[in-house]
């Protein structure tokens, strides 16, 4: 499709414009960020469930195994560098940051904390549920995962019912259609990214074997690389929410506008991505003990909110645009039959 020769054909809808809006938005309707800020509450104030006394021996098991197959000292400091630093991530995780939205997936609710991972608060350190079992891990995270996808479908419907002006999206159309898809969206997503991930986590093993940089440094090329697919993935939900589209329609709209328009969506996608991860370091700034951390549990429900926005508001006005695109395309051909 040469778009160009269509001089008649308006302009596609501009990054600026679609982010700008999405902060409009949220600004005069400010109680949108009510989820996320009750979400980031909860993970600093609230229990957090603990897995590491449960997997913590496992994986120092398997830690240990592969230590013997290295002989180079400087292969060994980075090996046990990299184990020291998996503990205390693996210490400090909280089961209930699946109730928010992990990076990979495309529907849920941001979450400051669920990255930071605090553990102690203004009140004094959290109380920690130890998980002792792995039937109880197990059904705890499907749990909190199930949970987090459907309030995740509905802050998805609340936000697009704002963002567009159309409140009878949102208190008219049947919820239970928007939740019913996106469960099926998040279960697609999850069994696509078990057949990347796995894979590539055992790669990943076997390289780290050899030589841990070797490791990092294909780890670095595999994320720059992964950006060209996150962009024609990364609106696979909206059609549900603007579109009213079944979960794999919703997915083949996205792949459809990712390929007429992957520069300026490219751009898009890029510059939520800068946004949020940039101001995410700002918002980590004050400690887990202090209560300027309100400050930042605020500012990133507030910024995030007004991504989600711009985003239904760019692909709507980018399918709009598309529409007449291909109307004024055929116009054109049944002219010259």
């Amino acid at each position: 499709m040469n778009v160009q020769k269509l001089a008649d054909i308006p302009p596609p809808p501009g990054v600026m414009g679609s982010l700008r809006a999405g902060f409009d938005v949220v600004s005069s309707h400010v109680w949108l960020i009510l989820l996320p800020l009750l979400l980031d509450l909860l993970l600093w104030l609230g229990p957090r469930f603990s897995i590491g006394g449960l997997l913590n021996p496992l994986f120092r098991m398997v830690f240990n195994q592969a230590r013997t197959t290295m002989s180079s000292s400087s292969d060994l400091e980075r090996f046990t560098t990299y184990q020291a630093a998996f503990s205390e991530v693996l210490e400090r995780f909280n089961l209930l940051s699946l109730l928010g939205r992990l990076q990979a997936f495309p529907v849920g609710i941001s979450s400051l904390l669920a990255q930071t991972m605090p553990v102690k608060t203004p009140l004094g350190s959290q109380e920690v549920v130890q998980i002792t079992s792995l039937p109880g891990l197990l059904g705890l995270g499907l749990l909190f995962t199930i949970v987090g996808w459907v309030v995740g479908g509905l802050y998805f419907r609340w936000v697009s019912g704002i963002a567009l002006s159309d409140a009878n999206r949102v208190t008219m159309v049947r919820l239970s259609w928007a939740i019913i898809q996106t469960l099926i969206l998040s279960v697609v997503w999850v069994i696509g990214l078990m057949m990347i991930m796995i894979p590539a986590m055992f790669v990943l093993a076997f390289l780290m074997l050899l030589s841990p940089l070797l490791a990092s440094g294909v780890l670095l090329v595999a994320f720059f690389f992964s950006f060209w697919l996150i962009v024609p993935l990364f609106f696979t939900p909206h059609g549900i929410f603007v579109r009213r589209q079944n979960a794999f329609y919703s997915i083949f709209t996205s792949l459809r506008m990712a390929r007429f328009t992957l520069p300026t969506s490219g751009m898009f996608v890029l510059c939520v991505f800068l946004l949020s991860t940039g101001l995410n370091y700002l918002w980590s700034v004050p400690t887990g003990d202090s209560w300027m951390m309100l400050v930042g549990i605020a500012g990133h429900a507030f910024i995030t909110t007004a991504l989600l926005a711009a985003s239904f508001v760019y692909y709507r006005d980018m399918n709009a645009w598309l529409q007449r695109v291909f109307e004024q395309l055929q116009q054109k051909q049944m002219q010259r039959v």
